[in-house]
């Protein structure tokens, strides 16, 4: 491990420090580009999209926010709790509810994608590989575009959205103000990129709006190649480490799991929804604790091909930041057994290739009918 706690067993992966851009001139680095990255760099054409052109998505599309859930009741945990349901059911509020806990997910989902943004913003600054750092930079037009995306979604349907969950925040910072490579990679590329097409395929799966699953495809033509960057890193870096690196790494990765699954499945983060809603965040707490310790039932909801949280084990599985060590941690959550044996294919890659076909449509059907202009208008 070096001094500076980064753990580069790649050249592609070599960085400086952030202020140290004299590294950046050398001559010798700019005839040293690698072509790792070149296949996920150049398929940026084919899944292209403009969240301010209608052609490709409309945010005027109307939806009845006070009547119509944008989400069946069982993808809702706290509707799980009689004393929730009963008092919603009794107020004439559920589908209101329904949709103000969809908020509180779309508002996490933006302020993941500002992080990524700035994240992979930082990597240009310090990743020394002309490709790696081409990467980061793609990545972060496509993170920004991301960012407008979601924003436009919640103003269309709630007007603003809900401050970020204080575990989320916190995450968010350290990932993005870590000076070691690996815990950005792991903490975002594959943490919090795991995360959201879990959430993404869950989304699309189960939200009523058209409007919501045709964000959630667009976006996750993106992701899906985000997710190639780590898993790159993952294969050329576990394998050499040391134990002592390994185990770092590995604890890194459980640590950011842990925060995740707080700030998506714990009611204190939503505390004041219920108050807005009559109800009392101390009771549903006690409520929602009981519900959790029935650990059949959570296995149970934790199979489903789509659930946020097993996509995002399965993707540290894959990679190999799951050993021994930590499988009884993840074990708590689903059956680490069933889960090896489904193989690579992630939930939502079937979804994102349909998604890129739907662009590639749009991007060449005109391509030979007339010129295309690069002139700024």
């Amino acid at each position: 491990m070096a001094a500076d706690g980064n753990i580069t067993k790649d050249i592609l992966y070599d960085a400086v420090a952030p202020d140290d851009f004299e590294s950046m001139l050398e001559l010798d680095r700019y005839g040293a580009r690698s072509t790792a990255f070149d296949k996920i760099i150049s398929a940026t054409h084919d899944h292209f999209w403009d969240p301010l052109d209608p052609k490709y998505i409309d945010f005027s599309e109307p939806w009845d926010m006070e009547n119509e859930a944008l989400l069946p009741d069982d993808q809702v945990m706290s509707l799980g709790i009689p004393y929730v349901l009963e008092h919603l059911e009794k107020t004439g509020q559920k589908a209101k509810f329904i949709n103000e806990m969809a908020l509180w997910q779309f508002s996490s989902i933006l302020h993941g994608e500002q992080g990524a943004l700035n994240l992979s913003a930082s990597l240009c600054h310090v990743l020394k590989d002309q490709g790696a750092q081409e990467y980061a930079a793609n990545q972060t037009r496509e993170e920004a575009r991301h960012v407008t995306a979601f924003a436009k979604y919640i103003k269309a349907r709630w007007g603003r959205p809900r401050p970020c969950g204080a575990m989320l925040q916190q995450l968010l910072v350290e990932i993005i103000a870590a000076p070691e490579v690996y815990k950005k990679i792991i903490g975002m590329q594959m943490l919090v990129e795991g995360l959201a097409m879990g959430a993404f395929a869950t989304g699309f799966k189960y939200n009523r709006d058209p409007l919501a699953r045709k964000l959630f495809q667009l976006v996750m033509t993106d992701e899906a190649f985000h997710h190639k960057f780590g898993k790159i890193w993952a294969d050329r870096t576990i394998p050499r480490m040391t134990q002592e690196e390994r185990d770092i790494v590995e604890d890194w990765a459980a640590h950011c799991f842990q925060a995740l699954l707080f700030n998506l499945g714990n009611p204190q983060q939503q505390a004041q929804v219920y108050r807005d809603f009559g109800l009392d965040p101390d009771r549903v707490l006690v409520e929602f604790r009981e519900i959790v310790q029935n650990d059949e039932a959570r296995r149970e909801r934790l199979k489903t091909q789509s659930n946020i949280f097993r996509v995002l084990i399965k993707t540290l599985l894959n990679a190999g930041l799951i050993t021994g060590r930590t499988k009884a941690f993840y074990g708590t959550y689903v059956d680490m057994d069933e889960l090896k044996g489904e193989g690579d294919k992630m939930v939502g890659d079937d979804i994102a290739e349909e998604g890129i076909k739907y662009l590639q449509e749009i991007n060449f059907k005109d391509r030979s009918a007339k010129p295309v202009s690069i002139a700024a208008e």
